[in-house]
């Protein structure tokens, strides 16, 4: 059975509905799923895991990656997740000019890493709607296709 790793951070609980939606599809598939909130995590706990995911909110104006996630950003880029397959969510606001930026932050951290893109990152625009659901699950199923 395919194990999945979710680590994220939510301020708001926005990103956290998302991890919801997401844990709750990937088991739907038969994969199991651990979840830690990124405080509690290391970049390292990826390397046990088949599915790697990160939800993350963006901050401010200016689109930047919350604090506590920068560290683990710097540390995600440095590894080597070759075989793994990823996949990145987030919440943002639409009003700021720099839209969900810590998706694209992420993406670009597992392709440096050297892992699989499962599936196209999804921007949530502030508390998950029902649209917003559907490609939080097409995500999943994307991702389940590149397992084995």
């Amino acid at each position: 059975m395919s194990e999945a790793l979710i680590i994220y951070t939510s301020l708001t609980g926005n990103t956290e509905a998302c991890v919801d939606i997401v844990a709750d599809a990937l088991e739907e598939h038969g994969i199991n799923v651990t979840i830690y909130e990124v405080m509690d995590a290391e970049a390292e706990d990826f390397l046990d895991f088949d599915i790697v995911m990160v939800g993350s909110y963006t901050y401010g104006v200016d689109g930047v990656l919350p604090d506590e996630m920068e560290d683990f950003h710097e540390d995600l880029s440095q590894l080597d997740l070759s075989g793994k397959i990823y996949g990145v969510f987030g919440s943002g606001d639409d009003f700021y000019p720099v839209f969900c930026s810590a998706v694209d932050d992420f993406e670009a951290a597992f392709d440096q890493a050297g892992a699989t893109q499962g599936g196209p990152g999804v921007k949530v625009n502030l508390y998950p709607e029902e649209e917003d659901e559907a490609e939080l699950q097409r995500l999943v199923a994307d991702i389940v296709q590149h397992l084995d």
